[in-house]
């Protein structure tokens, strides 16, 4: 943290204290409101944005509609505000963080070990793939699969059983082998992108539980 500016070449990233050598941190509902997102509130440029779990309104819930048979696309889309999909564990695998806007605010939004971090719009979520996943299950012949894409695909961890990272991958990071149907795997972990884009119809999110989430109700999208 006190070397970014010269990380990234540039003086004006300052997130501590020069004399004190103390980090700037969100450290309340209000801050992490103002600077977790894409428009960051200038009071808070130059911090470590924090959101806690406990945040979030108790009883608040989130809904996704999966497809159950996938319909593949004549040509992919871009990972979209559905976000990538569902771990196996339940938490939500989301799309590319928006670097240029947080990075652009001097902020920086930390991950942990696990890959993910909070915000007020999707909870607790998952921006990569590690072995927080994918020693949740037993490693098939082909790999482990550690989720479900928003369009039903399923999502295997990046590396093959042997270690090795499959090469005959598409731009959504898919492919379709042996006995098995058209499947996705997770991109590296430092790579900002669990999927590459969505080979499949999309299904939606929701998080408010008095409303049907309708994916056919979605406006079109490029």
């Amino acid at each position: 943290m006190q070397n970014l500016s010269t990380f990234y070449d540039d003086e004006k990233w300052q997130l501590s204290d020069p004399a004190t050598g103390k980090i700037n941190v969100t450290d309340s509902l209000e801050a992490c409101l103002a600077a977790a997102r894409p428009d960051v509130d200038p009071a808070y440029t130059n911090h470590c944005v924090q959101c806690l779990i406990e945040y979030l309104p108790e009883g608040t819930t989130q809904t996704l509609v999966i497809p159950i048979e996938p319909q593949p696309l004549l040509r992919g889309r871009a990972v979209g505000f559905t976000g990538s999909g569902v771990a196996s564990n339940g938490i939500l695998l989301d799309a590319p963080t928006p670097t240029d806007a947080i990075l652009g605010a001097y902020t920086i939004a930390p991950f942990d070990t696990c890959g993910g971090h909070v915000n007020l719009h999707a909870g607790y979520h998952y921006y990569a793939v590690t072995d927080c996943l994918t020693n949740l299950s037993e490693a098939s012949d082909h790999g482990v699969q550690i989720g479900i894409a928003m369009d039903g695909y399923h999502i295997f961890a990046q590396n093959l059983v042997d270690g090795s990272t499959p090469t005959n991958l598409d731009r959504g990071n898919g492919h379709e082998v042996g006995n098995l149907s058209y499947h996705y795997h997770a991109g590296a972990p430092g790579s900002n992108a669990i999927l590459g884009c969505m080979s499949g119809e999309t299904g939606c999110q929701s998080d408010d539980p008095s409303v049907t989430c309708d994916a056919t109700a979605q406006p079109p999208r490029p």
